[in-house]
């Protein structure tokens, strides 16, 4: 007999992706038998290959709408699906319901099988949303993901004993979400004063971040634009806590049910978007609706 042929969407951005690691393992768990293909894109697609959720994984280059070659080899890699789990709910993965032919549905498009029809959806987390997405379609189970596939990652030697993790940056096109490097590196201070070292994490782009709070803090070790994706989930679950921007990172360290101050300004509400970790926890969650109003002093207590 042949294996019932599942599809998950879920194309971006990382803390979406990471959010969704609890979907992801419930769906295979509901269909232990299947064969399970997750639509991306790109940046997930190495982390994705080495899951134990997918058995194929295929890239969506999200191409133009009157990009009409594009789209019919987009609508050939949607078809021949049993069902299909949207787990982006955006109007773009919508619209790829009738490109793949109208299968089974999971979702939010007009006139799919199994519609998330909850009035209050965009009002909740993503955690309880798509948990409430799939109890619409008929799963009720939802086992914690196993990350050790991603947290025996092999770290760099130089690590020491007792270390912090700090997340300084945030996407570069949303300023509002970043506390003042200045800050991070008074906090680096403290957390060396008290015996943790600052370990400092970001991505290329956030080199001058890294060495900055490094000036100020000699004793903090600047990873940014060294570790990869992979080896922020090994880091995570061995450092003592993690404090940073409302950024990916932090998803990924919330992940591990590592224990997380996570700064937020009024450009992003925690009740929606917030890192949680793999049971639903809640991380210490610091707002001001200008993030250089928060002050050192209030996320020094937050420490203890």
């Amino acid at each position: 007999m042949n294996r019932p042929r599942i599809l998950v969407i879920r194309l971006s951005a990382l803390g979406d992706f990471v959010l969704s690691f609890g979907p992801f393992a419930a769906i295979r768990a509901a269909h232990p038998d299947a064969e399970i293909t997750l639509l991306t894109t790109k940046p997930f697609e190495l982390m994705a290959k080495a899951s134990p959720w997918f058995d194929r994984v295929i890239l969506d280059a999200k191409p133009r709408w009157w990009d009409l070659p594009a789209l019919w080899r987009l609508s050939q890699s949607l078809r021949g699906f049993d069902f299909v789990y949207d787990l982006q709910t955006s109007g773009r993965s919508s619209r790829y319901f009738r490109l793949a032919g109208r299968p089974k549905w999971s979702g939010i498009a007009q006139g799919c099988s199994h519609p998330h029809a909850n009035p209050a959806r965009d009002s909740m987390h993503s955690v309880e949303r798509q948990r409430d997405q799939l109890r619409f379609a008929g799963i009720t189970d939802f086992p914690k993901p196993d990350l050790s596939w991603l947290t025996s990652t092999e770290l760099p030697p130089e690590l020491p004993s007792r270390f912090a993790l700090l997340v300084p940056g945030a996407a570069p096109t949303r300023p509002a979400k970043r506390w003042p490097v200045q800050n991070f590196a008074e906090i680096a201070k403290i957390l060396a004063e008290r015996g943790v070292t600052p370990v400092v994490i970001g991505g290329r782009d956030e080199f001058e971040l890294g060495a900055s709070i490094h000036a100020a803090c000699p004793s903090a070790i600047d990873f940014t634009g060294v570790t990869s994706l992979v080896q922020v989930f090994a880091l995570a679950a061995l450092t003592e806590l993690a404090i940073g921007n409302d950024t990916g990172p932090m998803h990924i360290a919330a992940s591990t049910s590592c224990p997380c101050i996570v700064l937020f300004s009024a450009d992003s509400d925690p009740s929606l978007t917030a890192p949680r970790g793999p049971s639903g926890e809640w991380p210490v969650v610091l707002r001001e609706p200008v993030l250089a109003d928060l002050p050192v002093a209030r996320v020094a207590e937050a420490l203890s």
